[in-house]
């Protein structure tokens, strides 16, 4: 059938959890508690994947972690449209000295990542600037590597990573798409 899409489902909900779990427990542990951490997910779904992060950090170790969102549409290199979308960037404490981990859902090519590092440093002068993403798919176009993966699947260039997060009938899955690509992909990253 051609012009249809194909799913596979390649993990489920529990799948999400545990690798969400295993994150937060590898930021605490590279980073010897939470105190000077701050997460900052990129928008659209780095955002509730930093959310839930916080959370778990918290419920870990009983710290409130801030946690900020961060639109890199400025900061593209690859920008198409001459006018890209801007949605609203919220960074709720200095970040100057301290541990910013961005955090995304799906890592591809590594130009959302360099924009984020860029955007970041408009806000302040880190300590150190880390990386956590759900699924790591591979196809890097930049040196750069995340420093805490949920779940490595390699793709193929025709293959899209979908990530859906629980909401009201949906649940937490990731998903691997292959056919058109969507019109607008948060599966390039």
């Amino acid at each position: 059938m051609a012009g249809q899409e194909q799913s596979t489902l390649v993990l489920t909900a529990d799948d999400v959890r545990r690798a969400l779990t295993r994150l937060a427990h590898e930021v605490l542990e590279r980073n010897q508690g939470a105190e000077r951490l701050i997460l900052i997910g990129i928008l659209g779904k780095g955002v509730p994947l930093a959310e839930r992060l916080a959370g778990l950090i918290q419920q870990f170790e009983g710290v409130e972690i801030p946690v900020g969102r961060l639109d890199v549409a400025l900061y593209r290199d690859d920008v198409r449209a001459r006018h890209p979308e801007v949605r609203p960037t919220d960074v709720p404490v200095d970040i100057t000295d301290r541990i910013v981990v961005l955090v995304d859902e799906v890592f591809y090519t590594g130009r959302t990542a360099r924009a984020a590092m860029d955007a970041v440093m408009d806000f302040g002068r880190p300590a150190e600037i880390q990386l956590a993403v759900l699924i790591d798919r591979g196809h890097r176009e930049l040196p750069i590597r995340p420093d805490y993966v949920g779940k490595n699947l390699p793709t193929s260039r025709d293959e899209h990573v979908r990530v859906t997060f629980r909401d009201g009938a949906v649940q937490d899955a990731v998903y691997i798409d292959k056919g058109p690509l969507p019109e607008r992909s948060e599966a390039r990253s």
